[in-house]
């Protein structure tokens, strides 16, 4: 018993003497937690933070989908730094997951467009910090088909019965069919929703089948199973291109859909200092270029577009700020809007 007692005292003189030094917890500004998208963390992203902090490695913990990103985040896990798309950057905001930014501490921020900065400001305040952007349009394989299309609303078109592949996602599917029939996504009636999941049970007779992977769309249009790929991101016109294949990616006329994804700050860090050097290191020129090209993306910084493949820019009109104005680019969703959407694509996909 004399011993229990002895054994319990040390363990409370223990807790106490960790609890004086800060509970075993790390010191602020001694390691950096990244919640971050699977294949970012390569280092040209980021060696003006390697070169100023060469005894801090970032840990990274990552994501499959912005989903699983904001559900971990909720979930209390601890990270510094977060790279969500722009669509979601509002929920973060509203459940107080980051923190307002100071753009005095980011010296290439005014390099950024500000076409994408005025994206991650909510209430006046910068909490997100762009960095990759890109479109969602159509790839078609022109060798496959008589007519290219031109417009979202030419998926409808008979012509392409069964040659259609689109990207199963309840928010990219609502914006393509409110595109098409003329409506603006962010502000539409209940009549107008109803008429938009009616609209995609009508193109059903052209899909072959809705794509969830990229490579799974660019293999889908590389065997020739689909000669239109709705949605599809910059990297299925690169990849087919670069492979040979006679392919294009539509202006349509109602405008590509695009998006932005970019940073953002736990509002419960401890290493702010260090998550400032590292967003602005990612918002270099030359390291923003190397993601922009390994990526196909376009970039945030302006200084890096002379730094991107001439052919890149060139096809997605990276040089041209005007095509930021020009383009759809997705609006942060209420939770109300998200689950709308995902519940007329889940009806949509249901119905025989």
């Amino acid at each position: 018993m004399l011993n229990k007692i002895k054994n319990v005292a040390l363990v409370l003189l223990a807790t106490a003497m960790l609890a004086a030094c800060g509970g075993g917890a790390a010191e602020p500004n001694t390691q950096l937690v990244v919640l971050e998208w699977s294949g970012y963390e390569e280092p040209s992203y980021w060696e003006p933070f390697a070169l100023q902090h060469p005894d801090i490695e970032p840990e990274y913990s990552f994501f499959g989908e912005d989903a699983e990103a904001y559900s971990k985040a909720q979930s209390g896990f601890a990270f510094d730094v977060v790279h969500p798309c722009g669509s979601w950057w509002g929920l973060y905001v509203e459940a107080g997951l980051v923190m307002p930014l100071d753009t005095s501490r980011l010296s290439n921020f005014d390099q950024l467009f500000p076409e994408l900065t005025q994206h991650g400001v909510f209430n006046g305040q910068q909490y997100f910090i762009p960095w990759d952007w890109a479109y969602e349009s159509i790839t078609v394989r022109t060798d496959l088909v008589d007519e290219v299309p031109d417009s979202w609303a030419d998926l409808w078109d008979p012509q392409y019965a069964g040659k259609v592949a689109i990207f199963d996602s309840g928010e990219s599917t609502f914006l393509t069919a409110a595109y098409a029939l003329g409506y603006d996504p962010y502000n539409t009636t209940p009549e107008q929703q109803e008429e938009i999941k009616q609209h995609l049970i009508a193109l059903k007779p052209n899909l072959l089948t809705y794509w969830v992977d990229y490579t799974e769309i660019n293999q889908l249009l590389a065997s020739g199973d689909v000669a239109v790929g709705a949605n599809t991101w910059n990297d299925a016109w690169a990849t087919l291109n670069d492979e040979g294949y006679e392919v294009e990616y539509v202006n349509p006329t109602e405008g590509r859909i695009s998006y932005a994804c970019g940073f953002g700050i736990s509002a419960k860090s401890t290493n702010v200092d260090l998550a400032y050097d590292y967003i602005n290191a990612l918002i270099d020129a030359q390291s923003n270029a190397n993601m922009a090209n390994d990526f196909y993306y376009g970039a945030a910084n302006m200084d890096s577009v002379p730094l991107l493949d001439p052919n890149l820019v060139a096809v997605f009109q990276y040089d041209d700020p005007a095509i930021l104005a020009q383009s759809n680019f997705q609006h942060p969703l209420t939770q109300e809007q998200r689950e709308m959407m995902t519940t007329i694509w889940n009806e949509v996909k249901a119905q025989q």
